[in-house]
């Protein structure tokens, strides 16, 4: 199948192209397409890696779809648009695609993709200057209301206390306090930030504190391999979704490093640290947190890092600790760690 090998690659060489023609319910997002699935459905699990290195996983035209841990290359989206899995009728169409002139798109549509890139994360290291540390404001509040009490190594977050917030492209902004996230890459460079706006009114069971508005979190810049981190990362740590959910579970294992990676398409794709050796998956019990699951066990496997997924009893790690109480949480946690981590991480109280 040498002959596939050398189509594939030709195709990873006009990955974008070959995205916008196959794949065109996606969008670009920094060096990646996002799109539901491969067979182009509407929604962001799936990422295709449109710059990458040599070969692997890693490599321009590799696709992982973070819902089902499936994975390929541009030959299979080709298949999958055509509906059909024959090998031939796959490489005509590649072939025919190849031989097609360049689209030449509105010409200032790539620049203003890179400018929108470059801007969000420009605008994201604006937002974080212009936000304050979180001691004593809302912030704090609300993350106490949720039961967490984990608020050392909390420098990547920060308040805002007239955050915009605009519903739609057509609705009027509003301003609403926030807590702001730093998403950074593995040394500490600023990639993106996320915004949750919170309810000035305090905490709620419906809201969990957050604004009563449509979509209370929302994130910018460039996150795919990024992360929220909470420690110093070394060679153990732990990985999840949602920040609250982060330090839900670091109230109960202060000392182990965490990073929120705030959706479960970009938890399937976080870089690991050189230093890590065994990785802490903490799950959401949901169909696309299992999806991610899978394929952040396999990517860690195949870079010989020991993957371990911490299950919580409820949906997430946060109501356990709101709900269940942070000794329960405790003992959720023990059961599932080999004792030096236990001894190393959990808090001598417990």
């Amino acid at each position: 199948m040498h002959h596939a090998a050398d189509l594939a690659r030709r195709l990873a060489a006009q990955a974008e192209a070959v995205c916008r023609h196959y794949l065109p319910k996606g969008h670009r997002a920094g060096r990646y397409w996002l799109v539901g699935d491969v067979r182009n459905a509407p929604g962001r699990s799936m990422f295709v890696r449109l710059q990458g290195s040599e070969s692997g996983r890693g490599a321009a035209g590799k696709w992982t779809d973070a819902a089902t841990g499936e994975h390929g290359d541009l030959l299979d989206v080709i298949s999958e648009s055509l509906g059909v899995a024959g090998f031939k009728d796959v490489a005509e169409e590649a072939r025919r695609f190849l031989s097609m002139p360049k689209p030449t798109h509105d010409a200032k549509e790539p620049v203003r993709a890179a400018s929108a890139s470059a801007g969000s994360t420009e605008a994201a290291r604006r937002l974080v200057s212009m936000s304050q540390p979180i001691p004593r404001t809302l912030v704090e509040t609300y993350l106490r209301a949720r039961g967490i009490t984990a608020l050392h190594e909390t420098k990547s977050l920060r308040f805002h206390p007239r955050c915009y917030y605009r519903p739609d492209d057509e609705g009027p902004t509003e301003l609403w306090p926030a807590m702001i996230a730093t998403v950074t890459d593995l040394n500490g460079k600023l990639t993106g930030a996320h915004r949750t706006w919170l309810d000035p009114g305090g905490f709620s069971e419906a809201r969990l504190g957050r604004a009563p508005i449509d979509t209370p979190r929302r994130a910018m810049g460039e996150l795919l391999g990024h992360a929220v981190r909470f420690g110093v990362e070394s060679d153990v740590m732990a990985a999840g979704e949602g920040i609250e959910t982060m330090l839900s579970q670091r109230s109960a294992l202060p000392s182990l490093p965490a990073i929120s990676a705030l959706s479960a398409a970009h938890l399937a794709a976080i870089v690991f640290p050189a230093t890590l050796r065994r990785l802490y998956i903490v799950r959401d019990n949901d169909p696309a947190g299992d999806g991610a699951m899978a394929a952040l066990v396999e990517r860690a496997n195949a870079a010989g890092i020991e993957a371990r997924v911490l299950t919580p009893q409820l949906g997430d790690f946060n109501e356990d600790l709101r709900l269940l109480g942070l000794d329960a949480l405790r003992a959720t946690l023990r059961v599932q760690m080999p004792p030096q981590d236990v001894a190393r991480f959990m808090s001598p109280a417990a």
